[in-house]
């Protein structure tokens, strides 16, 4: 069974991608603030504690290891959010019959 595609419908899948892009940005943002918070701390108390860590961490390395683990934490979450908003509304979307064949 061959379904048209019509305006509305192309507008409507768009609007329901740009949500769920959106709402991966802001899982992806809150995630990576968290994770900032959670990496500074030990890195900033590591330099001041550990002589290793003062001899060999300069500043741009500090900032290196922070942003690092920043940005992995958002891209990840941001993905899965996006990819678990997309599967829930493919459920959502899809009909009886579709999932029957």
């Amino acid at each position: 069974m061959v379904a048209s595609v019509t305006r509305s419908s192309l507008d409507q899948s768009r609007a329901m991608a740009n949500r769920c892009s959106h709402e991966g940005v802001i899982a992806g943002a809150k995630a990576a603030i968290v994770a900032s918070v959670a990496t500074a701390i030990p890195t900033l108390a590591s330099v001041r504690m550990l002589p290793w860590a003062r001899t060999n961490l300069n500043h741009t390395a500090q900032a290196l290891i922070i942003s690092t683990v920043a940005g992995a934490a958002y891209f990840i979450v941001a993905d899965k959010t996006v990819l678990a908003s997309a599967r829930k509304n493919s459920f959502k979307n899809a009909s009886f019959a579709d999932i029957k064949a």
